[in-house]
């Protein structure tokens, strides 16, 4: 399942803006990602661009996750996963 944290890191750009640039959401109500289980944030993103999940923001993470492919959300998933909790 391990994904390439280089790619994942590039393609993070847009999850930034919510998610943080090191994986720490700024905003309220948005869930950190650093050090977040990589096959947990696989199956979530999966999850989100299947729309199998609902409510609260995920119309926002369906649009977001509609575009990436299994590469993509894997890449994604191993930046994350590869982070401090806690952005430290």
């Amino acid at each position: 399942m391990a994904g390439d944290v280089a790619a994942g890191e590039k393609r993070s750009a847009v999850c930034a803006a919510c998610h943080g640039k090191n994986g720490m959401a700024s905003i309220p109500g948005y869930p950190h990602l650093a050090g977040q289980n990589e096959a947990y944030l696989v199956t979530a993103i999966q999850a989100y661009k299947n729309k199998q999940r609902t409510g609260g923001m995920a119309t926002i993470m369906q649009a977001q996750s509609s575009g990436l492919s299994d590469d993509d959300i894997k890449n994604l998933a191993a930046f994350y996963a590869s982070l401090p909790a806690g952005g430290e």
